[in-house]
């Protein structure tokens, strides 16, 4: 069963309070979302560190029931 864009984003929040999340659906198929994830957090990291950071806060969902992600980091301007 495919997840949920509202539950892939309450996961983000959850783990990066202050993250603005924007979620779209790729393929209308609820399997294969994008997301931009932007956070005062990530300001200093690098790019790398920024997309572990929303990975971690998905755990042992990605790959299982979020089948197909694809992520952008940000920081706010």
């Amino acid at each position: 069963m495919p997840m949920a864009g509202h539950e892939i984003e309450a996961l983000i929040v959850a783990a990066i309070p202050d993250a603005r999340v924007e979620m779209t659906d790729l393929a209308g198929d609820g399997d294969h979302w994008a997301a931009r994830v932007t956070s005062e957090t990530f300001r200093g990291l690098p790019r790398l560190k920024q997309q572990r950071a929303v990975y971690a806060a998905l755990g042992e969902r990605m790959g299982g029931v979020l089948h197909a992600l694809q992520l952008t980091t940000a920081i706010p301007e």
